[in-house]
């Protein structure tokens, strides 16, 4: 069981929602930043990213850029930018992407539930980027960027949350540059968000698909409140982080691809040969780039080529979650034994690519300044949930999510 509770959101008026909202402060760098809110003084990144408001160098992690952050987002209140609703509510959140469409609800979770595995991690965090949203949200008083949440099924809170859909009004619909469609519903019936807590607490365990750094982050803000209110009772908000919820079934992750500097010292033809010991190879006859259709084969683009490998039986342990994984196999069966890239995440011959950006985008990196890259079939949300069941950690890079949750449209704020 675990908790997902109504609050108070402060959130952009009507008329402001489509400028204050932004995309998450971890997608761009900067440089990327200080270009995107430009004609905008209310965007969300003045809030997340708020180094863009300060001399080009500054340090990213010093007070000023902290404190800058806290001033941004009272004044947005402050100039009736965004204002705190009275009445503790939840609020479902669509988004619609090339016509698939993802429905959650927004609310508050429990850092106990996080504390105590009923909200299930599949990722390791880094010291440092937890240091800097700790202090981000400290200094904030707030919660400012959403934990992406999901559970197995609630089919009675589904049919609530379609059932409010079709028979009230919106409070902001409006669409970003990338052409996805954002629409917000307020829920302040307390009677109906008493029935949904109470449905949510009987679904079972809650998976963070995204947002790993940003819900330790929280958790750790909470604790060290509760450290500094020794008398506090649970009910305090700094106990609760801001989340969206939905059904896994209405998720879906992309692939993320590979794409690595060199061969490691093979030619073409001794790279193949190797690759044959644990795959099935085989050139394609399309010009296209090749897309994985199912799990445990994959594409590689090399020398201007499309081939489609497959892996062999036996190759890995089916049975193991983590082991079965495509990203697994690829790393175990060729990344390391044959190009020597023995931790991903700190390798510089090898970069990833969201699948957002198409393979296109493989062909060009290759032909620009890597040699091979490979094509992967997608880590399903089960593989996801399976791997958090069993405790155990998934590879880096393994999912990507899309669309992403805008940040500015909800802040929870802890000392409400």
């Amino acid at each position: 069981m675990a908790v997902f509770k109504p609050f108070k959101a402060l959130r952009p008026v009507e008329e402001y929602a489509s400028r204050v909202a932004a995309l998450p402060y971890d997608v761009m760098n900067s440089s990327e930043a200080r270009e995107m809110v430009k004609g905008n003084p209310y965007s969300f990144l003045h809030v997340d990213k708020a180094e863009i408001d300060l001399k080009k160098g500054v340090d990213l992690y010093s007070d000023e850029v902290y404190k800058k952050a806290k001033e941004n987002l009272e004044k947005l209140e402050k100039d009736g930018v965004m204002k705190q609703d009275e009445k503790k509510c939840f609020y479902i959140y669509r988004q619609i992407m090339n016509g698939r469409e993802q429905t959650g609800l927004v609310g508050c979770a429990s850092i106990d539930d996080y504390i105590n595995n009923q909200i299930k991690k599949h990722e390791l965090t880094r010291a440092d980027k937890e240091a800097d949203r700790i202090r981000h949200v400290d200094t904030c008083d707030a919660n400012t960027g959403p934990i992406f949440l999901c559970y197995k099924e609630c089919d009675e809170v589904e049919e609530i949350v379609a059932d409010f859909k079709n028979n009230n009004s919106p409070v902001y619909d409006f669409k970003t540059e990338d052409g996805i469609a954002n629409t917000v519903w307020v829920i302040e019936d307390e009677e109906l968000n008493n029935k949904l807590s109470s449905l949510l607490e009987s679904a079972g365990a809650f998976y963070i698909a995204d947002g790993h750094h940003r819900c330790a982050s929280a958790v750790n803000v909470g604790k060290k409140r509760r450290e500094e209110n020794p008398q506090y009772d649970g009910t305090e908000e700094f106990n609760f982080f801001l989340a969206v919820l939905f059904p896994a079934k209405a998720l879906a992750i992309m692939d993320y691809n590979r794409v690595v500097k060199d061969l490691n010292g093979n030619t073409k033809d001794e790279f193949i040969n190797k690759i044959e010991d644990k795959f099935e190879v085989e050139k394609t006859d399309s010009k296209e780039p090749f897309s994985p259709k199912e799990k445990h084969t994959f594409g590689m683009y090399l020398d201007s080529e499309w081939y489609v490998l497959k892996a062999k039986s036996g190759t890995f342990n089916e049975n193991d979650p983590v082991q079965r994984l495509d990203v697994s196999i690829l790393q175990s069966n060729l990344l390391s034994p044959i190009l020597s890239i023995g931790d991903p995440r700190t390798d510089k011959r090898i970069d990833f690519i969201g699948g957002i950006r198409g393979l296109k985008e493989l062909e060009r990196r290759v032909e620009e300044d890597m040699t091979v890259a490979f094509s992967m079939y997608p880590t399903t949300l089960d593989d996801l949930m399976d791997i958090a069941d069993a405790n155990k950690i998934m590879p880096p890079k393994s999912t990507w999510f899309e669309p992403k949750l805008l940040s500015g449209l909800f802040i929870h704020k802890l000392g409400e």
